[in-house]
């Protein structure tokens, strides 16, 4: 089995991998809540832990991952106060909380197959387990992890001495964490604790609603991904997956009452994915108007455009969108796919050349998934003067893993994007020739700078000007 080295969030440095069970692992990834649609900043984070989960898979892993999709009980804050999520998608849109959560999980789910991400072996919804819900919770107060107050049933961080491992923060940095400019529940006896089932909410009208033997009511937020990893991987689990905004409240809160239930530590691996901002910040969906696949397909964008946009930086640092970075991606993936395409499934499978470049790739996924440099072994290969089929050969098994679609695009769909680039190219060419009769040489220049950033040289003859792809 290939080392992977990685960097764990609970340990705060990049460490080898070791599963509980040796070849074999168990992922959990925090699900969508199915509310609206998801934005491209929260798809980043599933690109990422699709990477990570085909290439332990490509090193030889057995891989059982799960994720759940929040429908009931995810607060607009992340915390224990504010609007229900999905109660607010309903009211948004006129339909009941089952609707939006079945609309919603489904174009979720359009959205990866578009992006190519994996769906799990097992998803679960939150309204699948609400009994799982209530018999962690019992244990919880069987422990005394948990206490009753004002007809809600919290847990009760005060008995823990490590609840900050995760986030790494005091507990004065916490209580700042949980903010002051948000009304205070004061049936919490430490402002740390949270909810495990509310049946007294300041929303009266709240829809889904279960019997539990502290009343009628629903499960707080952080329960869920706790209970719903425990039925499904067991007491112990190898690595847990998402945003670096879920750090804390909602994983530290995990940890908290996983290891209070099961009395041993729960999760060795912590993988967590950095912002994807804009101009003005983090991505999210309270600013209104917000990217979605669908908004970058209404501007011709190939979804897998968005995911080699994504692979291309590394999943720890914040990673800052525009449409002038996309569409130097665009040139890069129109190349690449040119390139590839044009090759014949000829001449001799070279062997060792096979095991250079394999060897190559691992190393730069097996330390800390470097998806930047693995994308310049495929450059390198397609640059060597080696047989097609050995190129062949490498870049199908090495998109096992990137799935940016490098070799399953038909003929007709590369003459398509030959024929858009073309037409693109040939009109700044005319522009360009109108700029020169002007003797507007800046704005010549200009245009020339304009293709070369995106991969394309132009020359000058007496026969005209001609123009070719960079390195084709």
């Amino acid at each position: 089995m290939k080392d992977f080295n990685f960097y764990n969030t609970l340990t705060k440095k990049v460490e080898k991998f070791i599963p509980n069970e040796e070849g074999k692992v168990k992922m959990y990834t925090c699900g969508p809540t199915v509310y609206h649609y998801a934005h491209i900043g929260n798809l980043r984070s599933y690109i990422m832990e699709d990477i990570l989960e085909k290439y332990l898979k490509y090193i030889g892993y057995d891989v059982k991952r799960v994720m759940n999709i929040t429908d009931v009980g995810h607060l607009a804050s992340d915390a224990d106060v504010g609007e229900d999520k999905m109660l607010k998608g309903a009211k948004r849109e006129k339909k009941t909380v089952l609707e939006i959560a079945k609309f919603y999980t489904d174009a979720f789910f359009a959205d990866c197959k578009k992006l190519n991400i994996d769906i799990p072996e097992i998803i679960e919804p939150a309204t699948n387990c609400i009994e799982d819900f209530i018999n962690m919770i019992s244990e919880l107060l069987k422990k005394d992890y948990a206490y009753i107050a004002g007809d809600n049933v919290y847990f009760d961080t005060s008995k823990l001495d490590s609840y900050h491992v995760l986030s790494n923060q005091s507990e004065e940095e916490l209580m700042v964490a949980v903010r002051d400019d948000v009304e205070e529940d004061t049936n919490k006896r430490n402002k740390n604790d949270f909810v495990l089932w509310f049946t007294k909410s300041k929303f009266d009208d709240q829809e889904l609603k279960w019997e539990s033997p502290w009343g009628v009511g629903y499960p707080g937020w952080h329960i869920e991904c706790s209970s719903i990893s425990m039925k499904h991987l067991g007491e112990y689990i190898d690595i847990h997956c998402g945003g670096i905004d879920n750090i804390f409240p909602h994983h530290t809160n995990e940890i908290a009452q996983s290891e209070a239930f099961v009395g041993h530590k729960w999760c060795n691996y912590w993988f967590h994915i950095h912002y994807l901002n804009d101009k003005t910040g983090k991505m999210s969906k309270s600013k209104g108007d917000f990217l979605t696949v669908s908004l970058l397909e209404s501007k011709n964008y190939n979804p897998l455009i968005y995911r080699m946009f994504c692979l291309q930086s590394h999943y720890r640092k914040p990673l800052v969108f525009s449409y002038e970075v996309l569409d130097n991606v665009v040139s890069a993936y129109n190349k690449l796919i040119k390139r590839v395409g044009d090759l014949k499934d000829e001449g001799e499978l070279d062997q060792a050349k096979v095991a250079e470049y394999t060897e190559q790739f691992t190393n730069f996924l097996g330390n800390d998934l470097n998806t930047a440099s693995a994308f310049t072994v495929i450059y390198d290969l397609l640059k060597d003067d080696i047989s097609d089929k050995t190129k062949l050969h490498l870049v199908k098994d090495f998109d096992r893993v990137l799935s940016i679609g490098l070799t399953n695009i038909d003929n007709n769909k590369i003459q398509e994007i030959d024929k858009d680039l073309e037409e693109f190219v040939t009109s700044k060419i005319e522009e360009r020739n109108e700029a020169r009769k002007r003797k507007d040489f800046a704005s010549a220049d200009a245009i020339r700078q304009e293709l070369l950033d995106k991969g394309i040289v132009i020359k000058d003859s007496k026969e005209g000007t001609t123009w070719d792809l960079i390195n084709s």
